[in-house]
């Protein structure tokens, strides 16, 4: 992630001049790559429009692209430092969210955070979350790695009730691990579906209790002002609810019977 603090990138990414470079493959979304400013820094963002939405019945009011900024929203409130940077503005195609582009364009070496092996390979100090049969009939099993930066990006999806947690939504720069894609996540019904289900149950670790606390008090004072426009009552309403629960629990969620606990693909 570019050097800066998070006032200096919210600023860029709000005002500099947007230059696509291409779209994101695999996106339904129609999003696009973007230079942020100057080209020649190089600095990189996605650019989500919002006429090009594929609206979800489940997610009925405000838009997708907004809970994309709220998530960041909450992300620094509580000090989890999980989502990119992420603003709402006008781009190439329209009104949408910008957020900075994390991890590399093109080929990736970096080792990945959540993988399909077999049984065998799974790496030391891993988590096992589902076992299967690969296409040919033999045993493999879907687990991440066990790092504390991952198990943050787990706590923090408990708050959003993010419904879409795949291992591709998880990305390393440098020392932390960031999150990405939070368009469905931050409804009121809990639907928190995710990859990362190794610590299902186990009590919070302190560093992560005192984020939910920070961002308790947050949403105590003058973040539900800033979530305002992006979400409904009901739905800040639910967070705060759900923060304050995980905070009386001290523990990680288990999977909620009657809704799918690992989205389709996971990967």
């Amino acid at each position: 992630m570019p050097t800066g603090t998070g006032a200096d990138l919210e600023e860029l990414l709000t005002h500099g001049e947007l230059t696509p470079v291409g779209r994101i493959q695999g996106s339904s979304n129609g999003a696009l790559l973007c230079f942020v400013g100057d080209p020649a820094d190089e600095v990189l963002a996605i650019h989500k429009p919002e006429m090009t939405e594929r609206r979800l019945w489940d997610y009925p009011d405000g838009t997708l692209v907004a809970r994309e900024r709220a998530a960041w929203l909450v992300s620094e409130a509580g000090g989890f430092d999980v989502v990119p940077p992420t603003v709402l503005r006008d781009g190439p195609r329209g009104h949408g969210s910008v957020q900075l582009w994390v991890g590399s364009v093109g080929e990736d070496d970096t080792p990945p955070l959540v993988d399909v092996v077999t049984p065998g390979e799974v790496p030391d100090g891993w988590l096992v979350v589902l076992e299967g049969e690969s296409p040919l009939g033999e045993p493999v099993v879907v687990a991440h790695c066990g790092e504390p930066a991952l198990r943050t990006v787990a706590v923090l999806d408990a708050a959003l009730n993010n419904s879409d947690r795949k291992g591709s939504h998880v990305l390393r720069d440098g020392a932390a691990v960031r999150g990405c894609d939070h368009g469905v996540s931050l409804g009121v019904e809990p639907k928190l579906r995710t990859v990362l289900w190794g610590w299902a149950g186990e009590p919070l670790p302190d560093a992560d209790l005192a984020r939910l606390e920070r961002l308790a008090t947050a949403l105590g004072v003058d973040l539900p002002d800033a979530l305002e426009p992006l979400l409904t009552p009901a739905e800040v309403d639910a967070l705060t609810h759900r923060v304050a629960m995980l905070l009386r629990r001290r523990r990680h969620p288990l999977p909620a019977p009657g809704w799918p606990a690992i989205p389709w693909p996971a990967l």
